[in-house]
């Protein structure tokens, strides 16, 4: 007979430590010769991303060790900083951005005492000069070039900062001379992807944007022809613009460019000529595309034999194969409820990276000669009994005004135990970040972390979020902080009123985007007993102002509006200006290296707090930035969080450490 016990109280072999080693997840595949590589997150080495190869007898091997970091910081978030090219002597080529300095390395790993050289030099003014997107051009000159997106600080404040498309030369030339860089695009944008170059190399596309506007918002599709020398001649704006988001374009292996958009609505894709008509290849109802946070990201990639690699779908997302000639799409068979935004093509091999809700991240591979789909490299293994993993319920909740709300329901779990039958569970409202982004349907330790132990977890795509349209996204223009608000607490209560939860033990969670979420709630609705409140944004004045870095600096402009035109807006809306409306007790959790959300917004939000009697604690995370890495630091920040709802629900347990609750 399974022993009873109260929620909250059951015991967990899912560890805090556990879940922390097992954070984050591949991304950035490639090929090279017949090797497929990406990057892999190393949470106990420091937190670095390592680059991994699988090797022909189907092994893998991190090609870099420890201290190489193969991560790139441009507009922060970063993007592909990786590429690479077989030689015809001499093995593999590999060029990486190293996130400590930044810099562009060369590496052949494969060379007998080889070591990685800079291709790049340093800079001291302001962040320096990053690099992102990088593509190997080896016909270009005696050793080749590399051309990528260079971002370039002329300044000390966080918006001097220009973005161009660049040439590297491999020789490595440039290591010390930042003249023997060659500029290729005109600076004209204030944002730029990397270049996509035609098959017959004549030709180059690239996606260019400026503020105010977020690439989810309008970018253009920028085309010039490539002269002799390689420069870029008579770049224009081949379609696109401020209310067309296009994510993503490429070129066939016959010339034609294809391009993903949301003209429609919905990101679907498209092919154009050179004079910018277009024909749609796939009209549906939804995404084939997503928001660029990051520069290089792949939701489609053309195959040589005409048909295209896509990763589609509304709400989760699936890979399939698309003929452009009927519109057919043929999905690849699995358990896979979303996929990655990065796809590599080998031949009739199409590589990208899957997770499911009983599977973490994995590098998969879809033969589509055969259709046969498998795992080949960071493959799961369950740490523990996956009778422990929650089974998550996917729900739709009405809101405010009659709308939709989209919501991942993970009841709590353990099959070693069962609650009273007069009992209710408490919840835990989880609010993703972004907040133009959603949270995908997977197996994740954290989640897994708190339903083990009895205490369910709610987590809602809100109004804004994407994967639902471009009319689900806009639900949030100039509304941040009010319908993002209003959706968490419509699930929490509809979980209540249902019988689900209890409704005196809900609580809201939330970092970065979803920080300010989890703290706006606090101080805007009565529905929660507490919160966890990561890396957040806190008061909006001051963020639109030059605290924070130049990428999301106009954000605020379509999430809240102009600042000139509703200063009251932004000041009533934050939380540090609304702190004396918080009763509930919080937790708030900082990286002291965080550029995109600074430490200075929790100190001030703090200080306003000071003396109201409201139980709180504040840890704060040196080395760490946006997001964290390290595995040490993850789990010492589940433990506290643990230890608030232990405290804030009255719950029995004694094996967590105890988050000391100043007032």
């Amino acid at each position: 007979m399974v022993p009873t016990g109260t929620y909250g109280s059951w015991p967990s072999p899912i560890g805090a430590e556990l879940a922390a080693s097992h954070d984050g997840h591949p991304e950035y595949v490639g090929v090279i010769g017949d090797e497929v590589w990406w990057t892999a997150p190393r949470p106990t080495e420091d937190g670095r991303r390592a680059l991994v190869r699988r090797r022909a007898d189907g092994g893998e091997e991190s090609v870099l060790p420890v201290p190489w970091n193969v991560r790139s910081r441009v507009i922060e978030y970063g993007g592909q900083p990786w590429a690479g090219a077989q030689r015809a002597v001499g093995g593999p080529l590999v060029v990486f951005v190293h996130f400590p300095d930044q810099r562009l390395y060369a590496y052949e790993p494969d060379a007998p005492g080889a070591t990685p050289r800079p291709l790049t030099p340093m800079s001291a003014v302001g962040g320096g000069l990053r690099w992102a997107d990088p593509q190997l051009r080896m016909e270009r000159g005696a050793a080749g070039e590399v051309w990528c997106v260079l971002e370039e600080f002329t300044g000390e404040g966080p918006t001097d900062v220009r973005r161009v498309i660049v040439a590297v030369p491999l020789d490595g030339s440039a290591a010390g001379d930042r003249a023997a860089v060659t500029e290729l695009s005109d600076g004209a944008h204030r944002f730029v992807t990397g270049p996509r170059v035609s098959p017959d190399g004549r030709r180059v596309a690239w996606i260019a944007w400026d503020h105010p506007r977020m690439p989810w918002d309008g970018t253009e599709v920028m085309l010039a022809d490539v002269a002799d020398d390689g420069t870029f001649q008579e770049p224009r704006r081949l379609l696109g613009g401020p209310d067309e988001s296009v994510a993503q374009v490429d070129w066939t292996a016959d010339g034609q460019l294809l391009f993903s958009s949301d003209r429609t609505g919905w990101w679907n894709l498209y092919r154009a000529d050179t004079s910018g008509e277009t024909v749609a290849l796939c009209s549906r109802d939804e995404e084939f595309g997503g928001p660029l946070w990051k520069i290089g990201l792949r939701w489609f990639h053309p195959l040589d034999n005409g048909l295209v690699a896509v990763i589609h779908g509304s709400g989760s997302t699936t890979l399939g194969i698309l003929d452009p000639a009927s519109c057919e799409v043929v999905d690849s068979a699995g358990p896979w409820t979303e996929w990655a935004p990065t796809l590599a093509v080998h031949g009739s091999r199409v590589v990208g990276v899957a997770a499911s809700p009983r599977s973490a991240y994995e590098v998969m591979e879809l033969d589509i000669s055969t259709g046969r789909t498998r795992i080949i490299g960071s493959a799961h293994d369950d740490p523990v009994d996956p009778s422990f993993y929650p089974e998550p319920q996917i729900r739709v909740f009405t809101g405010p005004d009659g709308r939709e709300t989209h919501a991942h329901i993970y009841p709590p779990h353990n099959p070693g135990r069962v609650a009273p039958a007069d009992e209710l569970p408490p919840y835990v409202v989880w609010a993703h970040g972004g907040p133009t982004q959603r949270a995908p349907l997977v197996l994740d330790l954290e989640i897994a972390y708190f339903t083990s132990r009895g205490i369910g977890v709610a987590e809602v795509n809100y109004g804004g979020s994407t994967g639902y349209g471009r009319e689900y996204r806009n639900r949030l223009r100039e509304q941040w902080g009010v319908v993002d608000v209003e959706d968490c607490a419509a699930v929490a209560v509809a979980l209540a009123e249902e019988g689900t939860a209890d409704p005196r033990r809900l609580a809201i969670r939330g970092g970065s985007a979803g920080g300010w979420t989890a703290a706006a709630s606090l101080t805007a609705t009565d529905v929660y007993a507490c919160g966890t409140v990561i890396y957040p944004i806190l008061d909006l004045t001051a963020w639109a102002t030059g605290e924070t870095h130049d990428f999301e600096s106009r954000y605020l402009e379509s999430l809240v509006g102009p600042l000139a035109a509703y200063a009251d807006r932004y000041r009533d809306r934050s939380p540090a200006h609304q702190a004396d409306r918080i009763t509930a007790p919080f937790l708030l959790l900082q990286g002291l290296d965080d550029v995109i959300c600074p430490p200075a917004q929790c100190e001030r939000f703090l200080e306003r707090m000071a003396g109201r009697g409201v139980p709180h604690a504040y840890i704060a995370f040196e080395g760490e930035g946006h997001g964290f890495r390290r595995a040490e630091t993850m789990a010492r920040a589940l433990e506290a969080e643990l230890s608030l709802y232990v405290q804030a629900f009255g719950i029995d347990r004694s094996d967590v450490p105890l988050l000391e609750l100043a007032k």
